[in-house]
């Protein structure tokens, strides 16, 4: 099954935001009947945004739909994915993209996040390396002064 959602890389174009404002403005206009194309639509525009806080409630817009429409879970699954991989949570960014990489295995875009969230973890998981043996090091060379420190007396 293709898919016409955009690649990972779409991500990190925000919207201008008089186009964020157009979504924001039918959402807000919907109030508590919004439509969950509507509501969707929004958490996509928040989802592509540079901002943290914005980025947190198109996640959490999302989930809303992700829980209470099952006939728009798959949408939101990539979505969700990208989402939780812009704010750092890539345990919870791969677990909703492999969700889908499971029904679509040639997915494109999820085969394409899913690249991205490797790359990230990789690159982390090396930096965290890196700062814990810089620690054992400092932890070592301390021990050491103390240790000789107390042999002198």
């Amino acid at each position: 099954m293709g898919s016409n959602l955009p690649y990972a890389a779409d991500a990190e174009s925000p919207l201008k935001p008089e186009e964020l404002q157009v979504l924001r403005s039918q959402y807000e206009k919907e109030g508590e009947y919004v439509g969950v194309q509507t509501k969707f639509n929004y958490a996509w525009g928040l989802i592509k945004s540079s901002q943290r806080n914005e980025q947190q409630e198109g996640v959490r817009l999302l989930s809303e739909i992700f829980r209470n429409a099952p006939e728009r879970r798959r949408e939101c699954l990539y979505y969700l994915g990208l989402g939780n991989f812009k704010l750092g949570n890539y345990a919870e960014a791969r677990r909703y993209n492999d969700l889908l990489l499971d029904h679509e295995p040639a997915n494109l875009q999820a085969g394409s996040l899913r690249g991205l969230i490797d790359d990230k973890v990789a690159k982390e998981g090396l930096m965290g390396v890196a700062i814990l043996s810089g620690v054992a090091i400092a932890a070592g060379v301390v021990g050491g002064m103390l240790f000789k420190g107390t042999r002198r007396r």
